[in-house]
C-alpha cells in the first residue's frame, strides 16, 4: 500500500498538472511559471520540485494527456466511416485533427512548443500516446499504398502527418502563406487526394 506521503504526492501531482493544463488552455505554454502554480495549488515552490523533477515534466504530462484527448477525438471521427475509402478515412481524421486544434489552440501548440532538454529521456506513455495517435493513420496508409514496405508506410504517415500539421498550422496562425480557415478543409482534403492516387475534389 502507499504511504500517506506518497498519496499526498500523487494528489498534488494531478493538482499541479489540472492547473498546468487550464493555464496553458487559457493563456498558453508561457504561463507555466513555478511560483503561479504553487500559490494555485495551495502548495510552495519547493513541493512542485519534490512531486515533479522541474517544469517540462508537468508540461509532458499535459501533454501526453492532450495527446490521449487529440488520439480519441482522431478516432472517433472513423466510427461511421468503417465502410468508407481508405483515402476518406484519412480526410476524415485530418479534418478532426484540424477540428480538434482549432478548439483547443493553446494546448495543440503546446504539443511542438516544448523544447525538451538534450539529456532528457522522454517517457514511455508519452511515446505510447504519441505511437497511438500515428497508429489510427498506419492503417488507411497501408491500404492505399499495398505494396509499400512496413518502414516505408511509417514514414509515409509521418510525413502525411507533417503536411497536415504544416497546413494547420499556417491557416490558423494566419501566416501569410496560409490560407483562410473556411479553405483549410479543402486544401487537406485536395493534398490527400492528390497523394493517395484519387481525384482533387
Amino acid at each position: 500500500m502507499a504511504s500517506k506521503a506518497e498519496e499526498r504526492r500523487t494528489a498534488l501531482r494531478d493538482t499541479l498538472i489540472d492547473i498546468a493544463e487550464r493555464q496553458i488552455e487559457e493563456t498558453g505554454l508561457a504561463a507555466i511559471k513555478a511560483r503561479p502554480l504553487a500559490q494555485a495549488a495551495g502548495c510552495s515552490v519547493g513541493a512542485i520540485y519534490n512531486a515533479f523533477g522541474d517544469l517540462e515534466d508537468i508540461i509532458i504530462a499535459v501533454n501526453g494527456r492532450t495527446f490521449g484527448k487529440l488520439g480519441r477525438h482522431v478516432a472517433a471521427a472513423l466510427k461511421d466511416k468503417t465502410d468508407h475509402s481508405a483515402t476518406e478515412r484519412l480526410v476524415a481524421m485530418s479534418y478532426a485533427y484540424l477540428d480538434y486544434a482549432a478548439a483547443h489552440p493553446n494546448l495543440w501548440r503546446a504539443l511542438f512548443e516544448l523544447r525538451m532538454s538534450t539529456d532528457m529521456e522522454v517517457p514511455d506513455w508519452y511515446l505510447n500516446e504519441l505511437g497511438q495517435l500515428f497508429s489510427y493513420i498506419d492503417g488507411p496508409v497501408q491500404e492505399c499504398f499495398p505494396d509499400m514496405e512496413p518502414q516505408d508506410v511509417s514514414l509515409m504517415t509521418r510525413a502525411l502527418f507533417s503536411s497536415i500539421h504544416g497546413i494547420v498550422m499556417l491557416g490558423l496562425e494566419n501566416r501569410i502563406s496560409g490560407v483562410p480557415q473556411d479553405q483549410i478543409h479543402r486544401m487537406i482534403g485536395m493534398i490527400l487526394r492528390s497523394v493517395t492516387g484519387n481525384e482533387f475534389f
